[in-house]
């Protein structure tokens, strides 16, 4: 499902924690340690979903918060995380004080941004003086097999793949975070598989926020499409990748 329409992801947050709520989490790890996240840090997560991340970081010791549009996203994070600072709100702008956190983090959310450059600019306002900001995005689709399978289906249908847009593409993330005003200090390239164990719960994962009628007529697409992927005891695993980049903000 693409778009950042707070009501239909609302609708689909108990199937995305299910399926997609930890996908990220080589990307979580290799991100807090770039950014050096032990006890006491503070960080926030722009787009926290259902929360999954800052369960992560809090267990690595951090004191985290998040913001996401869906109310049900929200709900599901405040359930998470007890006592953390959950709020319901956008990027634009972040409802924290100047050089509030340590860490702030987006995890395939930047791209939801009503403006890219705007949105950077909140995250290095409510980030420490010196603080860190970190993107992380899918790469490029000739990295991941979910692509594949989304094209293929696209294909059957009669509809063209939407381009990826450039944080997606090598040096993409860099590049906006530099034209931003940060100071890159770590980027590059991690593996990310998903894995499912059956045909239903593939079709859910990818179908997800489809109607009825639209998961039955592509249901048959998307089985054929993921058969390359398809393990011995009849589950699927993909292999796909983010990249990521984490900016320094200015010291003063």
């Amino acid at each position: 499902m693409d778009g950042p329409e707070p009501d239909r992801w609302s609708a689909v947050a108990d199937v995305w924690d299910e399926l997609w709520g930890r996908f990220a989490e080589p990307a979580w790890a290799v991100v807090l340690e770039a950014a050096g996240v032990g006890a006491g840090s503070r960080v926030l997560d722009v787009g926290c979903g259902s929360g999954n991340f800052l369960a992560f970081a809090a267990a690595a010791g951090a004191e985290v918060a998040g913001v996401d549009p869906a109310p049900h996203m929200v709900r599901l994070a405040r359930a998470r995380v007890p006592g953390a600072d959950i709020r319901e709100g956008t990027a634009e702008p972040l409802p924290w004080p100047d050089g509030t956190f340590d860490l702030v983090t987006a995890f395939n959310a930047l791209q939801f941004a009503e403006d890219t450059f705007d949105a950077l600019a909140e995250f290095g306002r409510v980030a420490r003086p010196a603080g860190l900001v970190a993107i992380v995005n899918w790469a490029e689709a000739a990295r991941n097999d979910l692509d594949t399978i989304e094209a293929a289906v696209a294909a059957a249908a009669g509809e063209e793949v939407r381009p990826g847009g450039e944080l997606r593409e090598p040096g993409g993330l860099e590049g906006v975070l530099r034209e931003a005003g940060f100071e890159v200090v770590a980027a590059g390239l991690v593996e990310v598989p998903w894995a499912v164990a059956d045909d239903e719960t593939l079709v859910r994962g990818v179908l997800m926020g489809e109607d009825d009628e639209g998961i039955a007529a592509a249901a048959p697409a998307v089985v054929a499409a993921a058969e390359p992927f398809r393990t011995a005891d009849g589950g699927y695993r993909t292999v796909n990748a983010f990249r990521f980049a984490v900016g320094r903000t200015p010291a003063a």
